[in-house]
């Protein structure tokens, strides 16, 4: 997880360590439906500034000698069973509880 793409208050909140229920939800779905598109940049272009890029799908970059390049990315399939056994665990229907998931304001 990259600290600069995280809003301010979810910052505060690790730091205090108070996260809550819904922050690691939110996560866990931004991990599980998020786009790789900055990783695949990051690989294919020569000049790109990472400080720009959203890499937080990104698990490991290996780059042999050759050329050749190896990306690996969050295993969105294990994020979407702990969303589902987080949804499970506050006694909800998965659906509703996506549906006020996205639906949930950020209030930062």
């Amino acid at each position: 997880m990259q600290g600069k793409n995280l809003p301010g208050g979810l910052r505060r909140r690790i730091r205090a360590g108070k996260l809550t229920r819904e922050d690691v939800a939110r996560r866990l779905a931004e991990l599980a439906f998020g786009q790789a598109n900055d990783c695949v940049k990051l690989v294919m272009e020569d000049a790109v500034g990472t400080e720009t890029l959203d890499l937080s799908l990104l698990t490991e970059l290996k780059r042999n000698d050759k050329g050749t390049v190896e990306l690996r990315l969050v295993d969105r399939l294990r994020a979407l069973e702990m969303l589902a056994e987080l949804a499970g665990e506050n006694g909800e229907d998965l659906e509703s509880f996506l549906e006020a998931l996205q639906g949930g304001g950020e209030g930062e």
